[in-house]
């Protein structure tokens, strides 16, 4: 019998991509013929198995949940699967955890994997990197196929299924509030790039404070962070923006950022400075995690209330499970956000 091989393995022995394989696999058209019927006549010839997550799902109850998150060391995901084991434990189900690290190919094969195994449904945020490319085939598949998807956090509006979101805009716009309230009006913000949805809409929320207030945005306060999904070096880059922005000798009164990691090398180069927080620059930032608690001065936040989102994503998907709900409805569950104030602001 011929040992089994995998995308990946189809992929690495054609010199395609993952996403190559898996699409001439499913014979879309946007592969060019000649490549498909190479790869589909490659995969036959070396036994592939497709995934057969469609098959017997009505016979088939494993009561199992995968969980795909693109960190693990992570405040936030830490505590959303805190949340989304303690509701499915509740209610008899177990999880599987697996970590994209911010991939494209591991989250495709993450997902490959987990449908072939004993998994009812996925909860999932998407990989910045999958972002990146704008290619969620490998989650419509899946949802296509009659297997319950729901996305938190990090989602994409176009594929039809449960998400739990955060109200980021409305809690980027109260924090960036509370600092204008407090009479800072150069207000620095370090944020994502856009196509990271979670970092636009709190940049969208920075931007529509400092409008309601009157002050005409500055493109010098604003810092959107290199991802190079390397966190450390993330870090270091960031760190010489936020330098060489001062060195120019602009005006910063207040720091807003998108997550606490970005305030934290903020306080960083304000402590190198000897810019002495809050008195000089306030800093306020989204998580409220370890990082915020701990630092000194302590991190005011923007809590997310992760073990809720937790909850709701497990409780949306077993909904589907148990067929509480229909797999065609669609539901979108926001979470509110609230502000901790503490010694940096």
């Amino acid at each position: 019998m011929k040992k089994r091989i995998t995308l990946k393995g189809i992929a690495n022995e054609l010199n395609v991509s993952i996403s190559t394989v898996s699409k001439s696999l499913k014979n879309s058209p946007e592969i060019g013929e000649e490549t498909r019927e190479k790869i589909i006549a490659f995969a036959k010839a070396h036994n592939y198995r497709p995934n057969n997550i469609a098959l017997s799902l009505k016979n088939r109850k494993t009561k199992t949940i995968g969980v795909i998150i693109p960190e693990i060391v992570h405040y936030f995901f830490s505590n959303v699967i805190k949340g989304i084991e303690q509701f499915a434990n509740e209610k008899g189900y177990n999880i599987i955890i697996a970590v994209s690290n911010e991939s494209f190919e591991k989250e495709v094969l993450n997902m490959e994997t987990l449908a072939n195994g004993p998994i009812d449904g996925f909860i999932l945020s998407i990989a910045k990197e999958t972002l990146k490319k704008q290619d969620f085939h490998h989650i419509q598949e899946t949802i296509d196929l009659g297997m319950p998807v729901v996305l938190f956090d990090r989602v994409f509006n176009d594929l039809k299924c449960d998400q739990v979101i955060v109200d980021d805009k409305g809690g980027a716009e109260a924090a960036t509030t509370l600092l204008i309230n407090k009479g800072r009006k150069n207000i620095l913000l370090l944020t994502t790039q856009d196509y990271i949805n979670v970092g636009n809409l709190r940049t969208q929320g920075y931007l529509e404070a400092l409008k309601k207030n009157q002050i005409v945005p500055d493109n010098n306060l604003i810092i959107k962070s290199i991802d190079n999904l390397n966190s450390e070096q993330e870090m270091i880059d960031l760190e010489k923006q936020i330098d060489y922005l001062l060195d120019k000798n602009i005006v910063v009164d207040a720091v807003f950022a998108v997550n606490e990691i970005y305030a934290a090398s903020a306080l960083k180069v304000m402590r190198k400075r000897n810019i002495k927080v809050p008195e000089q620059v306030a800093i306020i930032c989204f998580t409220d995690g370890v990082i915020s608690r701990y630092s000194s001065p302590s991190l005011s936040t923007v809590s997310q209330h992760a073990e809720q989102i937790g909850e709701a994503s497990a409780e949306l998907l077993i909904n589907k499970l148990t067929q509480e709900f229909s797999l065609e409805e669609q539901i979108v569950k926001i979470i509110k956000c609230s502000i901790i104030e503490r010694e940096s602001s």
